[in-house]
């Protein structure tokens, strides 16, 4: 069975936008997933009220937060970065 050539247009702009929300959402997991090794790395465990406000960050805010990370010397630090 042949479908409407609009309705075919419109699946088809559907699946690619499916496709590229699943995208974004791996990136933004990813980021998360490293900035949380590399914190745990660097600071020891991390309060879980942390891990959520990170988990909870943009795709952009994890990228600014893997730069500050960098000149944390403890949570605290994080803690301030995070609330500012």
């Amino acid at each position: 069975m042949q479908l409407a050539p609009l309705y075919q247009q419109d699946r088809e702009q559907a699946i690619q936008e499916g496709i590229e929300q699943g995208i974004e959402q791996g990136k933004h997991q990813e980021g998360i997933s490293l900035i949380l090794r590399l914190l745990t790395r660097k600071l020891g465990q991390i309060s879980l009220k942390s891990r959520q406000t990170i988990e909870e960050l943009s795709v952009e805010k994890l990228e600014n937060l893997a730069e500050a990370l960098l000149d944390f010397d403890n949570e605290s630090d994080l803690i301030n970065w995070l609330e500012s």
